[in-house]
């Protein structure tokens, strides 16, 4: 007879939601016993998106401990210990191969069936890779994508035991742009190829991008747009050596780095809940349609209640903040209680070499520049509104000091109108300017 375990809660998958998810219920007044954390890997809940920057500075000296759940809130880290303390039961290096959501409980690989009370899908999304697009080689040795952790200490290694290396990064988004510069930080020749025309084409303009373009080339990155890898070539042990482009040029290359998107991870529900857009569709509380069952982080698509629409986002601040919604709405349903549905903004943030940036909001609609964003600046800081139907829907500020980045965020939630894009500018440079004027713009402004 198969081994069984039953919980009241069970959170799927390890997730940085994960973490959040556990640390939420334990504030809810968890009791030993009622949960469980089942993952195909074999740690605890960690903050995957420093794995494309921190985990493989070695200047910084970044440890995978130093990276569980919570470090980016700079509390207390979630150690197994932590989850054994709290009588969470942590189920790890175990694979689910079946969901049966009607009869709630789930099957691992070798066998053995969890029952659970209510479900908490927190199984991420996995990255897209080349070989699916039928490329030649594309899954030599030392081609690497950065997803989990076995992917990224393979990676450290061979960045470790090799000291100036040729990198090639394919893609031009999020995970390309922050790894491309640890890599330069750790001395490496590093060169981005990606088929958009310009650096972070989904949420940069043409404007913000020039900058950074600019910035990474005097750094030492050498970046290709406009054209595809097509192919690759190795030597006789199975190792990269080369990546072919759609334009015929091809690229030295001793490590390749993928990072072309991803996609959540639902196809163990397939067929048993709704989906949209990509994700498992939940309400403002991450309630699926199937009772009892709740999708947090990547995997989730929600409604985003400022917009007006149904929206899925890759970003840990998500992850964490909708991992503690749900969570509050379990603990209200079973109390009798009410909370506020998720009332979300578009959060994105990056740090690479002295350069730091952030942005709220949504970049649709006409954008308007602020600032000094010539990367040949001694101390360059710049900003961007998006203008839709006569209000300011989203900001974005490079080098901005924490009141300023306060500003902006305030100016995305609120969405003040404007009467003109000038006026608008002239805020901007107001809001970045001397301290005096950033004080008067604060008060005489919707900011």
């Amino acid at each position: 007879m198969a081994e069984e375990k039953s919980f009241k809660y069970v959170i799927l998958g390890a997730s940085v939601s994960s973490g959040y998810a556990a640390r939420e219920f334990i504030n809810q007044g968890l009791k030993p016993g009622e949960l469980a954390i089942i993952s195909e890997e074999s740690m605890p809940p960690y903050e995957c998106p420093n794995l494309a920057k921190g985990y493989i500075n070695f200047e910084t000296n970044v440890t995978l401990a130093k990276n569980l759940v919570c470090a980016r809130n700079s509390e207390k880290r979630q150690f197994p210990q932590w989850y054994k303390d709290k009588g969470i039961e942590l189920i790890v290096s175990t694979e689910i191969v079946k969901a049966d959501l009607a009869a709630k409980r789930l099957v691992s690989s070798a066998g053995k069936i969890f029952k659970y009370q209510t479900l908490l899908v927190a199984t991420g999304s996995t990255c897209i890779r080349l070989s699916e697009f039928g490329i030649q080689d594309a899954d030599a040795k030392n081609i690497f994508y950065l997803r989990d952790i076995n992917d990224v200490d393979q990676l450290a290694l061979t960045i470790e035991t090799n000291k100036k290396r040729k990198v090639v990064v394919v893609g031009g988004g999020y995970t390309s742009f922050e790894i491309s510069a640890a890599l330069m930080v750790n001395n490496h020749d590093v060169t981005m190829v990606f088929p958009e025309p310009w650096i972070m084409h989904g949420l940069f303009t043409a404007e913000i991008a020039s900058f950074y373009e600019g910035y990474y080339a005097k750094k030492g990155i050498k970046i290709i747009k406009a054209t595809l890898a097509s192919g690759f070539s190795t030597n006789l042990c199975g190792e990269v050596t080369e990546v072919k482009l759609e334009d015929g040029r091809t690229l030295e290359a001793d490590i390749v780095i993928v990072g072309i998107g991803g996609r959540s991870m639902t196809s163990l529900f397939k067929g048993q809940v709704e989906e949209e857009k990509g994700g498992i569709k939940t309400d403002g509380f991450f309630r699926t349609s199937v009772p009892d069952v709740y999708a947090i982080g990547d995997v989730a698509t929600f409604p985003m209640k400022l917009y007006g629409d149904m929206r899925r986002v890759e970003h840990v601040d998500h992850a964490c903040k909708s991992a503690e919604q749900a969570v509050k709405a379990i603990k209200a349903v079973e109390e009798g209680k009410s909370i506020q549905e998720y009332d979300y903004i578009h959060f994105f943030h990056s740090r690479a070499f002295d350069l730091s940036w952030q942005f709220y909001g949504d970049n649709v609609g006409e954008s308007v520049l602020f600032g000094d964003n010539d990367p040949k600046s001694p101390k360059p800081k710049f900003g961007t509104y998006w203008v839709k139907y006569g209000k300011v829907v989203g900001a974005f500020l490079e080098g901005g000091v924490e009141e300023e980045n306060k500003a902006i965020a305030r100016v995305a939630r609120t969405q003040p109108s404007v009467g003109s894009l000038e006026v608008l500018s002239n805020i901007g440079e107001l809001l970045i300017g001397s301290r005096v004027n950033r004080n008067r713009v604060l008060v005489s402004c919707p900011v």
